[in-house]
């Protein structure tokens, strides 16, 4: 990840909006600060299967799935069509060109809340330079409603750490049971330290969260026709385009890695679509386990395959396999 240029991209893009604000860091609740490590002796692997109109595959069994470690195919130890209450954690970049230009497509969200289901629980937290939680999880979706509502956009441009903020996110999910989902509302910017990206990276691959991530960047893609640009505008722009080239990269690889999805909606509809398809993919998906092939203590591949028909197949890249005894 280019750091240095996504910094100057983020001031360009702050310049393009015509705003600088300035605001007081909010006090960030206590925040656990080590990971938590567990042996693994059954590897489980959340899959969700869509077909060609993006729908959940329903009434798939066991036999319906291979799996294989580092290529080879494994037996399953394990499972079970999974529909049970989701936790979800929405996590929103904070800064005023999201104000200016994004706000809207946040407050959009409104629509995802409406589709998911009541015993749903729902957490909210922003991020700039780190993440900071507003709400904890909560099945009272009026009270999740009225914290997006009153999310503050002025908190800093200077750093949109995504990937770190993501990884941090991550720790803070592992003690939870059950199915977890971060659903990402950004522009994709992000100026995480590139020396350490290998270590998100893993962490994003063998997490058992799943990121769906959203683009707000639609709206600063836009600019006016009505006047000749000079050369320095026409130079301007084509920065702005090759920033969010590498933004939409940024969400393409922390999704990707966690077997999730990106969105790049252009309008209010394809907003209110991106949404109501990312509440059907939090609740449904398939688990199936498998006993580990080795205890040697490497990261492994997973691929999971289904074999009745052609869908798209979403799945966690990697585990690590425990350690030699």
């Amino acid at each position: 990840m280019n750091s240095f240029r996504l910094l100057q991209a983020a001031a360009l893009i702050s310049a393009v909006v015509c705003a600088c604000f300035f605001a007081d860091a909010q006090e960030n609740p206590p925040q656990p600060s080590q990971t938590i490590h567990v042996s693994v002796d059954r590897v489980n692997v959340g899959v969700i299967v869509t077909d060609l109109s993006d729908h959940f595959v329903e009434g798939l069994r066991q036999e319906d799935f291979r799996i294989f470690d580092n290529g080879i195919e494994q037996p399953l130890t394990g499972f079970a069509a999974i529909e049970e209450p989701a936790q979800v954690l929405f996590l929103i970049e904070s800064g005023p060109a999201v104000l200016f230009l994004g706000k809207n497509h946040v407050l959009a969200a409104d629509t995802l809340l409406n589709n998911l289901a009541p015993n749903d629980r729902v957490a909210i937290a922003s991020y700039s330079k780190t993440p900071e939680l507003l709400l904890d999880f909560t099945p009272d979706k009026l009270t999740a409603r009225l914290a997006l509502q009153s999310l503050n956009f002025t908190l800093g441009f200077a750093e949109l750490n995504l990937a770190s903020s993501l990884a941090s996110a991550i720790d803070w999910l592992a003690p939870f049971p059950g199915k977890k989902t971060v659903v990402v509302l950004s522009t994709g910017v992000d100026t995480s330290p590139p020396e350490k990206w290998q270590v998100i990276q893993q962490k994003l691959k063998t997490s058992d969260v799943r990121i769906l991530a959203v683009s707000l960047a639609a709206d600063f893609r836009k600019f006016p026709r009505w006047r000749k640009l000079s050369p320095q505008e026409r130079e301007d722009r084509a920065f702005v385009k090759e920033g969010f080239a590498q933004a939409d990269q940024s969400l393409h690889e922390v999704s990707q890695a966690t077997g999730g999805r990106v969105y790049f909606p252009r309008n209010e509809k394809e907003f209110a679509h991106a949404y109501s398809e990312v509440a059907q993919l939090v609740r449904h998906e398939y688990s199936i386990a498998f006993s580990p092939s080795s205890n040697d203590g490497q990261l492994h591949t997973i691929q999971v395959k289904v074999k009745r028909f052609w869908c798209r197949v979403d799945h966690r890249q990697a585990y690590l396999a425990p350690a030699p005894r």
